[in-house]
């Protein structure tokens, strides 16, 4: 006789959200995932997908939606100065959209007769409750810093992923669907979000970031001021500690500097981890709190090292003296990019 199985309710509608939904429904369970906004949408990410595995994929579900995303196997990184290191990436990486690849997610997750709601909040989520994973995105934290992201058109790279970087900041630009170069930069605030005109605003922090033969190339470029989207409430690194009932994932859980490119893996990878204690949870073979406590410890496993790596390189690369020495050390070979590519993945 079967046992019926517990609903699994998602806060948020992001990556994680939705491939955790995805993962659930094709293992059984019941799945409802509220989501504030509605799709497809853009949002702020790289859009480059590094360091999840095929196996890691297939194992949510969704290694078929990513059969047609753009393959990057190079990459070149540049200071105020000009071009300071080039090489190939150890593992192919993936380019896609979150306009598209969220909006394939939703559409899964709906033909597996899982439900999601657009346009709806999950209320009274303050110290968690039982069934409920919170995937809502970045915690509501004022920053110093200011995420921006746009697609262009017409944008020529010198590599399957550009970095740029300086002491006021960092840009990675990688191609995604239909030629459009998604360009994505972590920056001071300063007064960026003053340039009139949405594209304007990128164009202007990369300009004051000190990237100004970057800022002219984009000038040249067709920016599609639709996909021009901002956020300046973030938090690097582990987040504030959860309550004990609260099930985090995505950058609810933690959040990876940017220059890494490993944010939308760390997204499926997390919710790798969620999958076995919430089907285990939902048979009634272990109650809500050790499913919490179990999906904690394996992030804490997974994640720990490369937030602790990515935290350190992240600071050496916005001090100009470091970042010097840094890219030199890689330019000549002394400190392979792999290793370094590695330990942050």
């Amino acid at each position: 006789m079967s046992v019926a199985r517990k609903e699994v309710e998602i806060a948020g509608g992001g990556l994680a959200g939705l491939s955790l939904g995805v993962a659930l429904r094709g293992r059984g369970v019941p799945v409802r995932v509220r989501e504030a906004g509605v799709y497809p949408r853009h949002r702020v990410c790289g859009e480059f997908i590094s360091g999840v595995t095929d196996d890691e994929l297939g194992g949510l579900g969704i290694a078929d939606l990513l059969e047609d995303a753009e393959r990057h196997t190079s990459t070149v990184w540049f200071d105020e100065g000009g071009e300071v290191m080039r090489g190939e990436l150890p593992s192919a990486a993936r380019g896609v959209s979150r306009f598209c690849l969220d909006l394939r997610l939703v559409q899964r997750l709906r033909e597996l007769g899982g439900m999601v709601e657009t346009g709806a909040r999950v209320e009274g989520v303050a110290g968690g409750r039982e069934g409920l994973v919170l995937a809502v995105g970045r915690p509501r934290r004022e920053s110093k810093w200011l995420g921006l992201k746009a697609h262009y058109s017409d944008l020529r790279l010198e590599a399957g992923l550009e970095v740029h970087v300086t002491g006021k900041g960092y840009v990675g630009l990688t191609g995604v669907e239909d030629g459009r170069v998604n360009v994505c930069g972590l920056f001071d605030r300063g007064e960026a979000l003053g340039a009139g005109g949405r594209g304007g605003a990128v164009v202007r922090a990369v300009r004051e970031a000190g990237l100004g033969e970057l800022a002219g190339r984009l000038e040249e470029a067709e920016v599609d001021e639709r996909s021009v989207t901002g956020v300046k409430q973030f938090l690097l690194g582990w987040q504030p500690r959860a309550g004990v009932d609260e099930l985090r994932l995505g950058d609810q859980a933690a959040m990876i500097p940017p220059f890494t490119g490993n944010g939308m893996s760390m997204a499926f990878q997390g919710a790798l981890d969620a999958v076995e204690p919430l089907v285990g949870w939902s048979e009634g073979r272990m109650g809500w709190r050790e499913a919490v406590s179990m999906v904690r410890k394996a992030h804490r496993r997974r994640f720990g090292a490369r937030l602790r790596w990515s935290w350190l390189l992240h600071g050496l690369l916005l001090n100009g003296g470091t970042r010097q020495v840094c890219l030199g050390l890689v330019r000549q070979g002394w400190v392979p990019f792999e290793a370094i590519y590695r330990r942050v993945r």
